[in-house]
């Protein structure tokens, strides 16, 4: 059954530990350097066909050597990217990550084509033949904030498609510029500082019953340590996190959706999906990147 991501492709290059930015031309030795598939859509497709799902990844790159590596690793992974489309005016999107000891990541980043990305890159009938649709990151791809997208969106939901939000931005802006997918969307998959931007509502109890009032069947807040608190119109309750050594947060979301998508495939409820998307993503802690340690289904159903 074919899971289609739907959104933000980055490249991202990671480095750790770094503990500080060198002065001048100084050099700094780490320990390891690493280029990965990356953002909403891109990270959560490898996430995803590591599981053990088939995968459609759609999105807008540049026709650059970023979008070219980009493909290859995708493409390496089992993703089918027919769906990426080339930009010759505009760079791929792409971010350089100095990982701290302690596993948190700031970011350069350069938005590039995925700003780009409009509803006519998705084929025909593509959204309809979908189990599942992961929009990753519509606060970054402006352009599928359109009627017709959205139209073509619940078409595909009342012939029985399920689709999952997750964003990519923590800019307040641009995150509530995202809530009017929110009546369109099965589950919803924000990190706390997202539901607190896009509500108003510090506690994210309070901000996942907000959003649930919007429309999806589910909200799924994820509290970084603290785990994730999943909201669905039975009741709210939390899901600790794993206890494990944190070596890089990053594409730690990506990887918690598509365990969750993965439970739903495999015919789980919310509550034991969001189990699958907290170990998905305590695996990829463990390691440098977005897919790191993220080995298959068997792993991630071991520590369950």
């Amino acid at each position: 059954m074919t899971v289609v991501t739907l959104g933000a492709h980055i490249l991202d290059v990671l480095a750790r530990p770094v503990d500080r930015i060198p002065e001048g031309q100084d050099t700094v030795v780490v320990d390891r350097i690493r280029v990965t598939a990356a953002g909403a859509a891109a990270g959560t497709a490898v996430a995803l066909a590591r599981l053990g799902n088939q995968v459609v990844s759609v999105g807008a790159i540049g026709d650059d050597d970023l979008g070219d590596l980009l493909v290859t690793i995708m493409r390496r992974e089992g993703v089918d990217v027919s769906g990426l489309v080339r930009r010759t005016t505009d760079q791929t999107s792409a971010s350089i990550l100095p990982i701290r000891p302690d596993g948190g990541r700031p970011s350069f980043h350069v938005p590039g084509a995925n700003l780009t990305l409009t509803a006519s890159a998705v084929g025909p009938g593509l959204l309809a033949a979908a189990r599942v649709v992961h929009l990753g990151g519509p606060d970054v791809t402006f352009g599928l904030n359109d009627p017709a997208f959205l139209t073509v969106l619940d078409a595909a939901r009342a012939g029985g498609t399920v689709v999952t939000m997750d964003l990519l931005s923590n800019m307040p802006d641009l995150v509530r510029g995202a809530a009017s997918f929110l009546p369109h969307v099965d589950h919803f998959l924000p990190n706390e500082e997202q539901a607190s931007a896009m509500t108003g509502e510090d506690d994210p109890e309070k901000a996942a019953r907000a959003l649930l009032a919007e429309g999806p069947a589910s909200v799924v807040v994820t509290l970084g340590g603290e785990g994730s608190l999943v909201a669905t119109r039975d009741g709210v309750h939390r899901l600790p996190a794993r206890p494990v050594e944190v070596v890089d947060t990053t594409g730690c979301g990506d990887a918690y959706c598509a365990g969750f998508i993965t439970g739903l495939v495999q015919g789980r409820d919310v509550p034991e999906a969001a189990r699958w998307g907290t170990a998905a993503a305590s695996l990829v802690a463990q390691g440098l990147g977005s897919d790191a340690c993220l080995t298959g289904l068997d792993g991630v159903l071991a520590l369950l």
